[in-house]
């Protein structure tokens, strides 16, 4: 289905005073341009307001994750680590009641993003060159910027459930990054070749969702491309968040994608498909996460791979992918 949710090119709050989904937000945009400091402010719907920052950072021989988040009831903070050589994970997890010790701006790039404890110290800074993501634990130090050239343009949209439940999300895809990474007292240079991800959210979510998340970046046709795609928690809403980054410009892709892969064989080919795209995904590495706790419950694969096949631009011409170095995941959440 393609979809017709208008581009907004001026600043615009999310929320009204009551705490309602503002209409005029229901949109997307190229660069952040949501205030959203009211998110997590209205006391009637304490326990509903979700609020992250998530990054993703990708090298030629590992891939990192690493989350601040406040749940309102709990704030979980994790890094985890793949050596892409030998499979090995290292997965550090901290979780705050009451998101004790989680600091979130109120609105993207409004501030620092933070969370301390004994087993972990994680730290997002805004600065001129770009976000500086630094990572503590016992058996990992990292030290990294993820470059933001001045033009460089940036996914924004506002999913609309309803009035009451609704998100605001900026996928920040195919960042330079360069800096370091220590696991276990050894260093690896972060240089070229390697590129960052961020998952901003800020929202009321449903009681149970489930969506598909993908990204991917790398080089086709001489030109630096970094690959959006989601799904399923989109559906209905008339919002979606498809794209692709070409050489820093934003091309969208106005249609709900459908998403096929074979369940509990997460390693083998996954498939987006609709009339803009039509691509693979091939996996290496299956990230698995489940926890059932009956009030909190959540399933999640994601995988690591690459992308291959075609997308549409904005000029109705085909970009052939071959290769990108990314990922693509499965979620169930009850939260």
């Amino acid at each position: 289905m393609t979809t017709g949710v208008r581009e907004i090119t001026q600043p615009v709050e999310l929320q009204l005073p009551s705490g309602a989904l503002n209409p005029a937000a229901v949109g997307w945009t190229r660069t952040p341009l949501h205030g959203t400091d009211r998110v997590g402010r209205v006391a009637r719907r304490w326990g509903r307001a979700k609020r992250w920052e998530y990054w993703a950072l990708l090298t030629p021989t590992h891939v990192v994750g690493m989350t601040i988040s406040s749940l309102d009831y709990a704030g979980l903070t994790q890094v985890w680590v793949l050596d892409r050589a030998t499979g090995e994970e290292i997965d550090a997890v901290v979780v705050a009641p009451l998101a004790v010790g989680t600091r979130l701006p109120g609105t993207l790039g409004r501030g620092p993003a933070s969370a301390s404890s004994r087993r972990i110290a994680l730290r997002f800074d805004e600065q001129a060159d770009g976000t500086r993501l630094r990572a503590r634990t016992d058996r990992v130090r990292l030290d990294v910027v993820a470059a933001l050239p001045a033009e460089r343009q940036r996914l924004g949209v506002v999913v609309p459930w309803d009035a009451r439940e609704f998100q605001y999300t900026v996928k920040d895809i195919g960042r330079p990054a360069a800096g370091r990474l220590q696991v276990d007292g050894v260093t690896h240079h972060i240089t070229a070749g390697s590129w960052a991800v961020l998952d901003h959210g800020r929202g009321y979510w449903p009681r149970e969702l489930a969506w598909n998340w993908g990204f991917g970046a790398g080089v086709a046709g001489g030109a630096e491309v970094a690959l959006q795609l989601g799904g399923r928690w989109t559906d209905g809403t008339g919002s979606t968040e498809n794209a692709v980054l070409v050489d820093g410009r934003l091309h969208r892709l106005h249609e709900d994608l459908s998403w096929s892969w074979t369940p509990g064989a997460w390693t083998d080919p996954w498939n987006v498909r609709g009339a803009s795209a039509d691509l693979t995904f091939t996996p290496f590495h299956d990230r698995v996460s489940l926890t059932d706790l009956r009030v909190v419950r959540s399933s999640t694969h994601q995988c690591f791979g690459h992308w291959s096949g075609w997308v549409t631009l904005d000029d109705g011409s085909r970009l052939t992918l071959d290769g990108l170095l990314g990922s693509a995941e499965d979620v169930e959440q009850r939260w």
